[in-house]
Order: structure tokens, then C-alpha cells, then sequence
């Protein structure tokens, strides 16, 4: 096989190939499901697998134990403010000031109202 390497010998950490990693690793998306982060752990392993959307390009997922992984620390109010004043400035658009109800477009730069009747004027 390709990309396995349980020693670390080939690829400087333990590799395996998409799918095939050994009970107890986790990538992090697989740990937040779980309701788990890292928690300052080093990486354990890696997945290495050939993409067939980035046009063949290697990929690289690192794993960490699952054994060693804290749970996610809980959302305090302070957070959950921020987060919604953040999301608030995303969705409100430049030119007209009003929420839009969904994420301004960066390719856009205003709301999409805002741009057909920019189109429309010109």
C-alpha cells in the first residue's frame, strides 16, 4: 500500500491510508462529534490519501488519541455575544445597512438586492 507507514519510517509520523486508521484516532472534526478537543496533544498520526477533486494532489489529515482528548470547553455568554455581534457585521449589508438574513457575498461586497439594482443602473 501506498500510504502505510505505521513506524513513521517513509513519512516522519505514523501514516495510513484513507479509512484505515487504528481504533482510538481521531481527526478533529471526528472529535468535536464526539464533543472532544486535542487538548495540547501532539499529533499521533496522519491519514495521507490522493484526491481525486484537487486533480490527484496528496492529502494529509492528522490524527490524535482519543484516550488523551479533553472535553470542549462550554460556550460562555461573553463567547456567544461576540460570536453573534461577529455574525450580525457578516450579514448586514455595506451600502444599504439593513440584515440581509444571510451572509454578504465577499464576491458581491453588498447584499444581492443592493447589486441587481446596481446592474439594473447601469
Amino acid at each position: 500500500m501506498r500510504f502505510y507507514d505505521p513506524t513513521g519510517k517513509r513519512f516522519g509520523l505514523p501514516t495510513y491510508p484513507f479509512r484505515l486508521a487504528p481504533q482510538g484516532l481521531a481527526t478533529r472534526r471526528q472529535l468535536r462529534a464526539r464533543g472532544l478537543r486535542p487538548g495540547g496533544q501532539p499529533v499521533a498520526a496522519q491519514l495521507m490519501w490522493r484526491s481525486r477533486k484537487a486533480r490527484g494532489e496528496i492529502r494529509c489529515a492528522y490524527l490524535y488519541r482519543v484516550d488523551l482528548a479533553r472535553p470542549v470547553r462550554p460556550m460562555t455568554p461573553r463567547k456567544a455575544a461576540a460570536l453573534a455581534a461577529a455574525n450580525l457585521a457578516r450579514r448586514t449589508c455595506p451600502a444599504c445597512r439593513r440584515d440581509a438574513g444571510y451572509v454578504i457575498p465577499r464576491s458581491l461586497g453588498c447584499c444581492v438586492t443592493c447589486d441587481d439594482s446596481a446592474a439594473l443602473a447601469a
